[in-house]
């Protein structure tokens, strides 16, 4: 878990212009914000949801609400602004 979070850090401070350099390998494709972010998203339940059962997800758990992001949609969109109650959030891919 640790891992994943120092993973996220680093990307997070990437997007945001704190790291300039890329890893051997790695080519910027499209300029920062050409990729549009999901404001509204909408959710099925998990039973509903047509997605493969091993299919990788995004969660975020807050105050014992749970919600889940499939990757191949942040693939296209990379964030997603959401809310659990009265905190907002960005799922970021």
């Amino acid at each position: 878990m640790r891992h994943s979070i120092r993973i996220l850090a680093v990307a997070g401070l990437a997007a945001i212009g704190c790291v300039e350099a890329r890893p051997p390998g790695v080519e910027q494709i499209l300029k920062r914000g050409e990729i549009a972010a999901v404001f509204e998203p909408e959710f099925v339940p998990a039973s509903e949801a047509e997605i493969a059962d091993d299919a990788w997800v995004l969660g975020v758990v807050i105050d014992g609400q749970a919600k889940a992001y499939s990757l191949n949609l942040l693939n296209s969109h990379e964030i997603v602004n959401d809310s659990i109650g009265e905190r907002s959030f960005a799922a970021v891919w």
